[in-house]
């Protein structure tokens, strides 16, 4: 079985894909400070408690990280307690199919890489891919399957975060459909604004993207995924498809062309 890590910001997923089934996934909180023997019991926790697998089955490891002291530490782990699996970390080097259109290829986090080869390999190109993340990330593809460029836009939890902390008379909210976009209190205003806002952002950004990418908007795909993507998915006029292991997914297809 291949064990998938997607190491994020603030969460990091984790999946086994049963050649291209995923049969099990995890999502846990990145903790920049946990050491590799920490991240191998929190990793053969979640395994051994699994009905359908036990750590002795993983016989290949694929994972993008955005957190360097975490990557760090997962490459020690990989080292002394699966030292016998193979193991696909994608940075440069590896083989990801994907080419880069940017200024400076490096710069791109790995996951949007991932998700772009994902994304194609799925749906074809040109596509959107909006990740709802730590932050709101859209990334173009190309209808060659090139990554062309994206955007960046600070992420749901965080804009709640610091609009708590600056507005005295304001509160975290539990961000669920509010029951009308002209809210008759303050949590009903609140969530308001974060779903119905967050949704015009995306449909906004997409809308432009999807001009630059090609004459024919409408074969644009849009793509979502992202663990924040429930909240305010439904409300995006634009968004075509709502697939949450997009980059689980990916990183399947990497090891393959990697490891085969």
């Amino acid at each position: 079985m291949l064990l998938a890590i997607d190491v994020g910001n603030s969460q990091t997923v984790l999946g086994l894909f049963d050649g291209e089934d995923l049969t099990e996934h995890w999502r846990v909180s990145t903790e920049a400070r946990r050491t590799a023997d920490e991240w191998a019991v929190v990793l053969q926790g979640l395994i051994g408690g699994s009905a359908l697998t036990r750590p002795g089955d993983i016989d290949g490891i694929a994972m993008c990280c955005s957190v360097p002291t975490v990557q760090h530490e997962m490459r020690e782990m990989f080292r002394r307690h699966f030292g016998d699996v193979p193991a696909v970390i994608v940075e440069p080097g590896v083989k990801t199919g994907v080419p880069v259109r940017m200024d400076n290829p490096k710069e791109v986090g790995s996951d949007r890489i991932i998700n772009a080869l994902a994304a194609v390999q799925l749906y074809g190109g040109p596509c959107v891919v909006v990740d709802f993340g730590t932050a709101t990330t859209f990334d173009a593809v190309s209808v060659k399957g090139e990554y062309v460029g994206g955007a960046i836009a600070p992420g749901i939890d965080i804009s709640v975060e610091a609009l708590s902390r600056r507005g005295a008379q304001l509160h975290m909210v539990e961000i669920v459909k509010p029951r009308a976009v002209i809210a008759k209190n303050t949590t009903e205003a609140l969530r308001s604004g974060i779903v119905f806002g967050f949704a015009g952002q995306v449909d906004g950004i997409v809308d432009r993207m999807a001009q630059d990418l090609t004459a024919d908007v409408d074969s644009v795909t849009v793509v979502a995924t992202g663990g924040l993507a429930p909240m305010v998915v439904d409300e995006c006029e634009t968004v075509d498809i709502h697939e949450p292991w997009l980059t689980l997914i990916g990183l399947r297809l990497v090891y393959e062309r990697n490891v085969g």
